[in-house]
């Protein structure tokens, strides 16, 4: 048996003519070092074990991406291919090495404040540094708001995310505070507290996405959420006085408005109807004045005409007009003479008229 010494030296002893003469010498000290079956019989050959160890290592080039990522495999550090969901390969490192992105995983950077318990009561810490903004008309508001955002799911999405940017979350949130200035320092506070906070979002929401594509990031903004807009605490209060009086004004002009709305109406109307009223009323009493002149011109010319036959046609008409309201018995000559006077002082002396 041959005898193995108790030390090595490992230093490889390189042939210029043999490429494979450092290769051998290793191979030739691991066959050295493996114990043999017994005194006088053969070695354990390493051959097994070797092929064992080769099949471990290309195996471990064998990798699975989830549904929700996408695989970025590298090539000695550069960017070889991307693969969808499912079992894949790759040649084993240090080849070539696979990242695994998620693509569809929403996340959220908070700005103006941080989560501390989600509770139930959740708890929150304040951020000022990040929450006061300055407004377009000079006055400074409390703002606080998330951002939600995952990574592009595009051919490049990934890709961008892993090596365009070194720390795209930084990067993220240093954007998102610089779009979010610059749209609130061209918005006014009032605007800010009340109907503009849509529109503050939606602006938000695009200058932010331009700025990262320009980064070429690799992020899609998926929404932009204000929180609590407000005044700064030193001056909550007297804020707060100013916008209810700024209510009761509204409250006042609202309610004048409407008085306003149901006096004039009725105004225009009455003013129509005596208007109309009016007119109606003049031209009833020209057209009676027009009528009883032409009918005193027709009786003046038919009195022209036949004096006595229109006197006596006159007087008939008079009293056809007037004895119908008077309550009288008319007596001819001789019933007269026969008819007995009565003289009612019962009612005389009751104040009552006599006919």
């Amino acid at each position: 048996m041959r005898s193995v010494p108790d030390r090595y030296d490992w230093t490889p002893r390189r042939d210029p003519q043999d490429p494979l003469a450092e290769l051998r010498q290793v191979w030739e000290r691991l066959r050295q070092r493996l114990p043999s079956s017994g005194s006088g019989g053969p070695r354990i050959s390493p051959w097994p074990i070797l092929a064992i160890a080769l099949v471990l290592y290309l195996a471990s080039g064998i990798y699975i991406v989830n549904p929700d990522q996408v695989g970025v495999v590298l090539r000695f550090g550069k960017v070889a291919r991307e693969t969808g969901p499912g079992p894949h390969y790759h040649l084993p490192w240090p080849i070539e090495s696979v990242l695994r992105p998620s693509v569809t995983a929403i996340r959220k950077e908070e700005f103006g404040f941080r989560t501390i318990s989600q509770g139930p009561p959740a708890r929150f810490r304040a951020v000022n540094d990040e929450a006061l903004m300055l407004t377009g008309d000079e006055n400074i508001i409390k703002l606080d708001f998330i951002v939600q955002f995952r990574v592009r799911p595009d051919t490049s999405g990934p890709t961008d995310y892993l090596f365009n940017v070194r720390d795209p979350d930084t990067g993220l949130r240093a954007s998102a505070e610089a779009a979010m200035r610059e749209v609130i320092g061209r918005t006014p506070i009032e605007s800010a507290l009340t109907d503009g906070k849509d529109k503050v979002q939606q602006d938000m929401r695009e200058l932010l996405q331009a700025i990262l594509d320009r980064y070429g990031a690799g992020i899609e903004i998926v929404a932009v959420q204000l929180q609590d807009v407000g005044p700064p605490d030193q001056v909550s209060d007297a804020f707060k006085d100013v916008i209810s009086a700024q209510q009761d004004r509204e409250r006042m002009v609202n309610e004048a408005r409407g008085y306003a709305n149901d006096v004039v109406p009725k105004a225009r109307g009455q003013a129509a109807q005596l208007l109309n009223e009016a007119d109606g009323y003049r031209q009833a009493t020209v057209r009676d004045a027009t009528g009883a002149a032409q009918r005193f011109i027709a009786l003046h010319e038919a009195y022209t005409k036949s004096k006595d036959v229109t006197r006596r046609r006159l007087y008939l008409e008079t009293m056809e007009a007037v004895l119908p309201k008077v309550n009288k018995i008319l007596l001819d000559d001789a019933s007269a003479q026969r008819v007995v006077p009565y003289l009612p002082l019962g009612r005389a002396q009751r104040g009552e008229t006599l006919e």
